[in-house]
C-alpha cells in the first residue's frame, strides 16, 4: 500500500509540473504576429452543441491590463508569459488594452520619480515600458490609466486625484508617450457612480490636460452604476436593498456628460452591478446620453462574477454572453472587458478562464 501511495504521489506530481510548464512551453515563438490557434497550443472547438444562435453578442475588442490591484491576486508574470497572453488577446480580436491605474496608492507599474519622491516604491519590472513594447509588437492601441492615490476612496473628494496627476500625466507623455507608436489615448481611472463631490471639475482637468500634451488623444473613463449588486468587494453581501432607478441614473449622468463630454470622448459603464434583467432599459439611457452628447459608448463587460459568495472567479459564460447581447442590442461603439488576463485567458491561474475562452471563441466561431 505504502508503495502504490509513492506511485500516485509521484504521477501526481508529474502531471501538475506538466501542466505548470505549458505556459512555457507555448511561449517559445518569439515572431511578432499572431498565430494559428494550433500554433497557440489551443483546445479545437469541439461539437457545437449550443442551443441559443451564435455571435448575437458585441465582440470583446479591449481588455484592461490589471497588475496595481487590489481585490484580485496578482499572477506574478514576467515578460514571457505576458507576451503569450498578448498573442491570446490578439487570437480572438482584441486590438486595445488599458493599463487600468498606474499605480494604487504606493504600489506603482513604472518607476515615477514624481511618485518615488512621494513615496512609492519602487517596482521591480517596468510594467509600463512592456506593455507599450508588446502592444508595439502586436499592433495594438494601448490607453494609459492614471495614478490613484486611494486619497478619493478615503475622502470621497476627487480633487486629490487631480494634484497628483498633473506631475503623473507629463512625465508619462514625456517619457513612454511619445516614443511609442502604440500609445492611443488616455483612461481617468477615477471610477464613480453617481454624482460625486468633484467630479466634473475633476474629469474637465484631467481630461483636458491629457489631451493637451499629446495631441488630442482620447479619453474614457469606467463608471459604475449604482445597481442592487454595488456591494463592497471586502464585505459578505451580493446585493443591496436600495438602488438606483433608471430615471435617477439618467438624470444623474445627463448632468456629469453635460460637464465633461468636451474632455471626455468615451464612457465605459460597468454592466456588472445591475441584474441581467435590466441590461436593456440602462443601456438604452447610456447609449441615449452618449449620443446626445458626442461621446462614444462602450461597455465594460465584467468577466468575474459577481453572483457568487468567493470574490471574484471567471463568470459564467452565459452571463457574459447575455450582456454582451444587450450592448449589441443597445448599438454599443465597443466592448471592453474587465479582465481578460484573470478571468479569460488560457493561461490564468483560475482554470475555469481557459474555459470561459473556449466558449467564446465557440459562439463566435473563432478557430
Amino acid at each position: 500500500m505504502e508503495k502504490d501511495r509513492r506511485d500516485f504521489l509521484k504521477k501526481s506530481a508529474f502531471i501538475g509540473a506538466s501542466v505548470l510548464a505549458a505556459p512555457s512551453l507555448l511561449g517559445c515563438d518569439n515572431g511578432g504576429e499572431a498565430v494559428s490557434a494550433g500554433g497557440l497550443g489551443l483546445r479545437s472547438p469541439g461539437e457545437d452543441k449550443l442551443i441559443v444562435p451564435k455571435g448575437r453578442g458585441l465582440r470583446i475588442t479591449g481588455t484592461f491590463l490589471d497588475e496595481i490591484s487590489h481585490d484580485i491576486p496578482h499572477q506574478n508574470w514576467g515578460e514571457r508569459e505576458w507576451d503569450m497572453d498578448f498573442r491570446y488577446m490578439k487570437h480572438i480580436g482584441i486590438d486595445t488594452v488599458i493599463m487600468i491605474r498606474s499605480g494604487y496608492r504606493k504600489f506603482i507599474t513604472y518607476p515615477s520619480k514624481y511618485l518615488l519622491g512621494k513615496g512609492c516604491y519602487m517596482p521591480s519590472l517596468d510594467l509600463l515600458d512592456m506593455f507599450l513594447r508588446l502592444a508595439d509588437k502586436y499592433g495594438m492601441k494601448f490607453f494609459f490609466g492614471l495614478y490613484d492615490s486611494g486619497k478619493y476612496w478615503d475622502t470621497g473628494d476627487m480633487s486629490w486625484e487631480v494634484e497628483s496627476n498633473k506631475y503623473v500625466i507629463d512625465e508619462v507623455w514625456k517619457e513612454y508617450g511619445s516614443k511609442h507608436k502604440s500609445f492611443g489615448g488616455w483612461y481617468l481611472s477615477t471610477e464613480i457612480s453617481r454624482r460625486t463631490k468633484g467630479d466634473i471639475s475633476a474629469f474637465r482637468k484631467m481630461g483636458k490636460q491629457c489631451k493637451d500634451v499629446s495631441g488630442g488623444l482620447p479619453t474614457f473613463i469606467s463608471p459604475w452604476i449604482d445597481g442592487k449588486k454595488a456591494v463592497m468587494a471586502s464585505g459578505q453581501a451580493l446585493t443591496k436593498s436600495q438602488s438606483v432607478s433608471v430615471e435617477e441614473h439618467e438624470r444623474e449622468w445627463n448632468e456629469i456628460f453635460d460637464g465633461i463630454h468636451e474632455f471626455v470622448d468615451a464612457c465605459a459603464f460597468q454592466d456588472g452591478q445591475i441584474d441581467y434583467d435590466q441590461l436593456d432599459a440602462f443601456f438604452e439611457v447610456n447609449k441615449k446620453l452618449a449620443d446626445k452628447y458626442g461621446m462614444q459608448c462602450w461597455t465594460n463587460a465584467e468577466s468575474f462574477d459577481r453572483d457568487m459568495p468567493i470574490r471574484f472567479l471567471p463568470i459564467k459564460f452565459d452571463k457574459l454572453r447575455m450582456k454582451l447581447e444587450a450592448a449589441r442590442r443597445a448599438s454599443y461603439d465597443k466592448a471592453i472587458t474587465f479582465e481578460f488576463s484573470h478571468f479569460m485567458s488560457p493561461q490564468s491561474a483560475y482554470l475555469q478562464a481557459g474555459h470561459l475562452y473556449d466558449r467564446y471563441r465557440e459562439y463566435f466561431n473563432i478557430d
